[in-house]
This record gives C-alpha cells, sequence and structure tokens, in this order.
C-alpha cells in the first residue's frame, strides 16, 4: 500500500501531531505538579480525588477502543442494527455494578481490586485473581495496539510495526510520567476525538445520501433494520436475549471485576461522585454505540451494490469504514486525519487504561505484601512497571495479529477471564457463606467451562444459519485500475467446517459436531459455573459454620435502592403521622359527638 501514502494530506498530520502533544503534554503536567509531594497511591490511584464527570468520561474511553471504533461498525454492516441492544444491557449493568459492587470496593477502599479476594477467601485466591488478569489485559491490549496501526498501514502506508511502537510508546510515556491522573484526564479529551470522528463520518454520509431517511431505508431494504429477533435459541449469533442478556454478563465482568474500571470510580472523591461517574458513563457508552451503528448503516448505504470486502478491496471487514472514510472525506482535508486520530485516541485511551492497571496490581498484590518498602521507592516501582508494561504490550501486539476479528476476539478472551471472575467476586459479595475452597475450585472450574465451550467453538465454528450474516452484493462493482482503493488483492473467504466426501449426507455430519453457543453466552457460562460449583463446595465444606466480615459482603444499608425506599417511607410514614395528629387535634377542639350524647342521656333521665 505504499502507493496510497499520498492520500493524507498535511492538515491530516498536522491533526495527528495535535493529538499526540495534547496527550503527551496532560502527562508531563501531571508529572510537574506531583513532582514533590507524589506517593504510589496518589500515582495509581489519584489520591481519591477526582470528581465525577472525568472520571465518566475516562471510564467511557477506557473500553471503547480501537476495536469499538472499527469493528461495530462492520458488525452492523454484516449483521445488522439489532447490536444496538447491547445499549439496554449497559443500563442494567450500571444498576448492577452501583447496587453489588461498587458500595463493597468503595468502603474498603483497596488500591487493587484482587486486595479483595484475599480479604475474603486466601491469598491464593487472590493470588490467581490477579494472573488471571493481567492475562487478560495484555491479550486485550495487544488487540487495540494492533487495530488503529493496521488501519494506518492500509491508508497511509505507515510501516506496521511503526505505528505499533508508536501507539505503545506515547501511551508508556504519559501513563509512566503521570500516573491515573494524567490517564484519566487524557481519556477525557480522547472520548471528545472519538465521537468527532464519528461524526465527521455520518455528518458527511448524510449530506451526500441527501439524508437519514435515504440511509434508513437503503437499510431497511438490505435487512439492516432486524430489531424484531426475539428467538430464545442460545445458538444464534445475535437476538435480543443474546446481546442483552450476554452483554449485561459481559460489561458486568468489565465494570465490576476489572481492575482499570474500578480503580477509576475508587478514585473519586466520594461514593455518590463514583455512583454519579457510572450512571454519566451508561451515557456515554449508548452514545458511542449509537455512533457505531449509524455508521455501519452508512457503509451499507454507500456499499450496497458493491460490498467492497466481497470485491477484494479490503482484506478484511474490520477495514470497511477506514475505507469509507477515504472514499468520501478525502477531498476535504483534515478530516481523514480526524477519523484516523479518533481512531488513534481510541487505543491510545486503553492501552495507558491497561498499562496503569498492570503496574497497579503488580504493586499491590505482588510486592507490598513482600516487601517493606518506602512510598519513595514504590512509587519509583510504579513508574518502572509502566515502562515494562508499555514494552510487553508491543509484543502482545504481534500475537494480536493472528487473532481474526477483532471484536468476537476481544469478546471471546472476555468471556473466557471475565466470567469466572465475575463469578467469584458474585460468590464473595452476595454469599456470606462461601469459603475458600468453595471460591477457588468455582474459579478453576469456571475457567475449565469457558475454556471448553472457547475451543468447542474454535473447532466447530457456528453455521451461518445460527450466525446469519445478511446478504452483501457486487452487482454494481464497475472497479478499474488505478481509480480505487485496492487495499488486497486475496479474496475473503470463510471456509466451512466440515469436510464431506462424495456420498456423504451434510446434515448428517453436521449433527455430530459440537453445538457452539453465541460467542456473548460464553461470559454466562463461565460466570453461572463458577457461582455454582462455589456454592456446592461452600456448602460440603462447612461454609454455613464460617463468619464472615460484614463489610466485606453487601448490607442493605450499602445500596441506593434501599436509600430510596427508606427515604418514600420515612416520607409517608411522616405524611401519615402529621394527618393522624390533624385528625387528633380537630378531635380535640371539636368534640360535637361527645356534646349530642350528653344532650340524649339529659333528656333521656
Amino acid at each position: 500500500m505504499s502507493g496510497n501514502s499520498d492520500l493524507l494530506a498535511a492538515a491530516d498530520y498536522v491533526v495527528f501531531a495535535v493529538v499526540l502533544l495534547v496527550s503527551a503534554g496532560i502527562g508531563f503536567y501531571y508529572a510537574w505538579k506531583s513532582r514533590s509531594h507524589g506517593t504510589s497511591r496518589d500515582f495509581l490511584t489519584g489520591g481519591r480525588k477526582l470528581s465525577a464527570l472525568p472520571v465518566s468520561l475516562s471510564l467511557t474511553a477506557s473500553f471503547m477502543s480501537s476495536v469499538t471504533v472499527l469493528s461495530n461498525p462492520a458488525e452492523v454492516y454484516r449483521y445488522g442494527a439489532i447490536f444496538g441492544y447491547l445499549c439496554i444491557s449497559y443500563v442494567i449493568m450500571v444498576v448492577f455494578i452501583s447496587e453489588v459492587f461498587l458500595p463493597v470496593f468503595y468502603r474498603l477502599a483497596i488500591n487493587s481490586t484482587y486486595e479483595y479476594l484475599e480479604l475474603r477467601f486466601n491469598r491464593a485466591t487472590r493470588l490467581m485473581g490477579t494472573m488471571i488478569f493481567c492475562i487478560n489485559a495484555l491479550l486485550y491490549t495487544g488487540l487495540v495496539i494492533y487495530a488503529p496501526a493496521l488501519a494506518l498501514n492500509q491508508v497511509t502506508g505507515m510501516n506496521l510495526w511503526g505505528g505499533i511502537i508508536s501507539t505503545a510508546m506515547l501511551c508508556t510515556l504519559y501513563c509512566t510520567l503521570g500516573g491515573l491522573k494524567a490517564v484519566v484526564w487524557t481519556d477525557a479529551v480522547q472520548i471528545g476525538i472519538m465521537f468527532a470522528g464519528y461524526m465527521s463520518v455520518i455528518i458527511k454520509s448524510v449530506i451526500l445520501k441527501g439524508g437519514i431517511s435515504t440511509i434508513l431505508s437503503d437499510a431497511q431494504e438490505g435487512g439492516r433494520i432486524n430489531f424484531v429477533d426475539f428467538d430464545i435459541n442460545p445458538l444464534r449469533r445475535h437476538t435480543f436475549w443474546t446481546l442483552v442478556i450476554g452483554g449485561t454478563f459481559g460489561w458486568s465482568a468489565t465494570y465490576g471485576t476489572n481492575q482499570a474500571q474500578v480503580q477509576r470510580y475508587n478514585s473519586c472523591k466520594s461514593v455518590t461522585n463514583a455512583r454519579l461517574a457510572l450512571f454519566i458513563n451508561a451515557l456515554g457508552l449508548t452514545c458511542t454505540l449509537t455512533s457505531s451503528v449509524l455508521s455501519g448503516l452508512c457503509i451499507y448505504s454507500f456499499y450496497k451494490d458493491c460490498d467492497p470486502w466481497t470485491a477484494g478491496q479490503v482484506s478484511s471487514s474490520d477495514q470497511l469504514l477506514p475505507y469509507l472514510v477515504m472514499d468520501i472525506l478525502a477531498d476535504h482535508r483534515g478530516l481523514p486525519g480526524l477519523f484516523f486520530a479518533a481512531v488513534y485516541s481510541a487505543s491510545l485511551s486503553t492501552v495507558s487504561t491497561s498499562i496503569n492497571a498492570l503496574a497497579a496490581v503488580t504493586v499491590e498484590d505482588l510486592i507490598k505484601p513482600c516487601t517493606n518498602l518506602s512510598e519513595k521507592k514504590l512509587l519509583l516501582i510504579s513508574k518502572g512497571l509502566s515502562l515494562f508494561f508499555g514494552v510487553v504490550c508491543i509484543a502482545m501486539a504481534g500475537l494480536a495479529s493472528l487473532m481474526g476479528h477483532m471484536m468476537q476476539a476481544v469478546s471471546v478472551i472476555g468471556g473466557v477471564i471475565g466470567g469466572p471472575l465475575l463469578g467469584l467476586f458474585s460468590l464473595g459479595v452476595l454469599c456470606p457463606f462461601a469459603n475458600s475452597k468453595g471460591g477457588l475450585l468455582g474459579l478453576v472450574a469456571g475457567l475449565a467451562a469457558a475454556l471448553c465451550v472457547t475451543i468447542g467453538a474454535l473447532i466447530s465454528p457456528s453455521p451461518p444459519e445460527m450466525t446469519r450474516p445478511l446478504s452483501l452484493s457486487t452487482e454494481g462493482c464497475n472497479f478499474t485500475s488505478g481509480s480505487s482503493l485496492n487495499w488486497t488483492t486475496a479474496l475473503p473467504t470463510e471456509p466451512s467446517p466440515i469436510i464431506t466426501t462424495p456420498g456423504q449426507n451434510t446434515d448428517d455430519i453436521r449433527s455430530l459436531y459440537w453445538h457452539t453457543p453465541s460467542y456473548l453466552y460464553f461470559v454466562v457460562i463461565g460466570c453461572l459455573t463458577s457461582v455454582i460449583v462455589g456454592v456446592i463446595i461452600s456448602l460440603l465444606t462447612g461454609g454455613l459454620r464460617e463468619t464472615v466480615d460484614p463489610r466485606l459482603t453487601l448490607m442493605k444499608e450499602d445500596t441506593l435502592s434501599y436509600q430510596l425506599f427508606k427515604l418514600v417511607k420515612d416520607r409517608v410514614t411522616r405524611r401519615t403521622e402529621k394527618v393522624d395528629r390533624s385528625k387528633q387535634e380537630d378531635k380535640d377542639t371539636n368534640p360535637t359527638h361527645v356534646k349530642f350524647n350528653n344532650s340524649v342521656c339529659v333528656s333521656a333521665f
């Protein structure tokens, strides 16, 4: 693609430079601000002095990564706008986390989420949780570094590994210099850039198509407006139930057990600010998903008669949105740069989050318990670890290149690792009788179950009747040499997992294969297995006889719903008492019925 390096104008590179300078500048600012009185706690948690708004924006940016920016529109293009049902799971997740996990974590004021596992169960469980998180974070970070580097490579001819290294090193720079405060405020800026990139594509598409109604009409005709699908079959890729149930479990695992997210709402200056940050974050997630869905419909409206993926113009569906950007925005200098800055910002926000979280759990879970170092030395170690994990993330990006479709790869990784951890934390917070044996064995069983399902899905992918990709056409294609952005020469293929020999019945052979559930249910399987096994083992090993510190479990006084119920009840009680008191006063000041009875008695006498 070296011939396309001139497609981006000088203005586009200026936009890139501004994004990089702003991100690095925030890191330098917080490094200078805390140069004389910084501690490892301030570096890793922001000193618990942050307000709701920047934290909410950071929560949104942290896991709305380059995978979201590039893959979600492609998902809508191929499978329809039903993907938008994830909005419902965001709301359910935020309510659940706000009511169940947030009060416990904030009360304990822990720097590492996995410190809770030692307080509630034992050190072995804590160490296992920490190792699982580190594996998850490194794999996920490799994906989100690889995504924008690939997009830039395809569009501008930038060296792929040059893009990967620049992404990781920039994140490492401001994480090492400024800690969590730098990460949070950089995220807040980057989420704005992400939305600006999305809106540049959507607005230009609407203008070229003569209105949003044309885009929606094209989507309707192409079957992309497919919200009416309430099939309960768990093998289906996307239905209302898989997206809402699977999405709720998946996002609850992210916001309830992942160090990166817990570390953020724990950095708020009060539990009220932490709750407010979560609810504002739900609005941010919804806006981001809506932008993804609209972008996917825009792609279909432009390429409904000539699919670039089938026609071999792009090598992966994840490149469809960058392809559209260069198709419709190339004449507007600066706008392609804005979009790719948005992709880059999405990657920076997630990578910086992971680096900071990895440094935090390493210090809190692996170094502090084994040493007695001063705060100054711990601060230096924290910064050194940020640098180390930045280098490791570059290596993980190489592995990411082998993972195929990015969005599904992320969901699978989260399902295998996030589901069992969600089950373990749920056991600790919601089940006072759960003991260390039940927690540890439940976690192992959940990991085994999720891993088995994942391996089964790799060996025997879901057939088209379960995934139901929508039709794509190349009838309107009229490519001429040199007139199009030819990003690849290899046509995409989706090989069937079933190999037959002459005379064999395909249906009979298909019935022998593993029936793979929707990838969104992997996290549900891991979580429920962990909970069920944990409960059974705990009951069999005397869990009911053990006493647990009430601070480590959910108390009704912690929940917002209980506080609201109590408030309403108190008001109703006060109003009732006021009415009763008013009636009593009327009775005392106007005893008419008593006088009437006395007069009757006197006359009778």
